[in-house]
């Protein structure tokens, strides 16, 4: 009787204990406000849906920031502002990063794949699948072929992809895998040891339209 009591406690236990992490591992990130916005990944073993709303969202918080004085503030204008200053070190990423891109670096960081914390040049796994999905995908041949070269021989820096990146700031608006390089290596990986808790999120924000684009000259 003895035994057989041990044994249902035993089997309650392991029930909870199992329970327990299955519900601590399907907490996932469900605040999605751009599954509007048309898919940009589609690669196998990455998380597309939360990476596609990173890209929106970073889209959406450099042009908030870049627009703020500007009336005639369009995305091509807040990417060529972004990319310069970010190459050179000159951002305070505290005043860009708005709470849902904050929520959505918290989701980020449980991809442990995405990250990689030996890096002296970046937070960003170099190695990860997403980097391998944007470097399939890229459409601006030049870029492309510059961005794969880089990963192949282990010579990817920021810097060293930034500064071709700077001259064709705009081929990264209508190129969302290029846009989406940017996004994690120059802001969200950027972002990552930020301390963001003081951060007053609840500051009125500009209601602006990620969306516009101007026509070139």
């Amino acid at each position: 009787m003895k035994n057989k009591m041990n044994l249902k406690i035993t089997l309650l236990t392991l029930f909870l204990t199992i329970t327990f992490f299955s519900c601590k591992k399907e907490k996932t990130f469900t605040d999605y406000k751009y599954s509007d916005q048309p898919v940009v990944f589609d690669c196998p073993d990455i998380n597309n849906k939360l990476y596609d709303e990173a890209l929106y969202s970073f889209e959406d918080d450099i042009l908030n920031f870049y627009g703020k004085n500007n009336p005639d503030a369009s995305l091509i204008l807040a990417y060529s502002n972004f990319i310069r200053n970010a190459i050179f070190g000159k951002i305070e990423y505290e005043e860009i990063v708005s709470n849902h891109s904050y929520k959505i670096l918290e989701a980020l960081k449980n991809e442990k794949v995405l990250w990689d914390s030996n890096s002296s040049v970046s937070r960003l796994n170099y190695k990860s699948d997403l980097m391998n999905c944007i470097a399939s995908n890229v459409n601006q041949k030049d870029l492309k072929t510059t961005l794969n070269a880089l990963l192949s021989t282990n010579s990817m820096t920021p810097k060293l992809f930034g500064r071709p990146l700077i001259n064709k700031y705009r081929n990264v608006v209508v190129d969302k895998h290029l846009a989406s390089y940017v996004a994690f290596d120059l802001y969200y990986a950027r972002l990552y040891d930020l301390d963001l808790t003081e951060i007053d999120f609840d500051k009125p924000e500009p209601n602006l339209d990620f969306n516009v684009i101007l026509p070139e000259e």
